[in-house]
């Protein structure tokens, strides 16, 4: 798991993420782009942080197993925009969740195959 009690401010990174992809996704369409772009972007930012700081060694292969599955997911889902009522919620929401979870799988997995090239 990425959250740990030793590894100090960092390890909430990824817990802020996923409370500001919900925010997102459930209010997002009545801020405008502009607030909707910069939230966007903190995403991406608390993803590049919890990928370098929150997810190494043996953690890294679990991590980008679930980050897989998650982006798969959240893929499939943001395809929910044309169910009625929630649909743009959903999609909303697993936008906010790509945001967070994909630059976080790119640094974990470039870790991991810069530590791999040297062994």
């Amino acid at each position: 798991m990425v959250v740990k009690n030793n590894q100090g401010g960092s390890s909430w990174a990824f817990i802020v993420g996923i409370i500001i992809a919900l925010i997102l996704g459930l209010v997002g369409s009545f801020m405008g782009d502009v607030a909707s772009g910069w939230l966007l972007s903190l995403l991406i930012v608390l993803g590049l942080i919890v990928g370098f700081t929150n997810v190494a060694g043996k953690e890294s292969k679990d991590f980008l197993l679930a980050a897989v599955a998650l982006v798969i997911i959240a893929f499939a889902g943001s395809q929910l925009v044309s169910v009625n009522i929630i649909g743009p919620y959903l999609e909303g929401i697993f936008a906010g969740l790509l945001a967070l979870v994909v630059p976080a799988g790119i640094v974990v997995a470039l870790k991991d195959i810069w530590a791999i090239s040297y062994k």
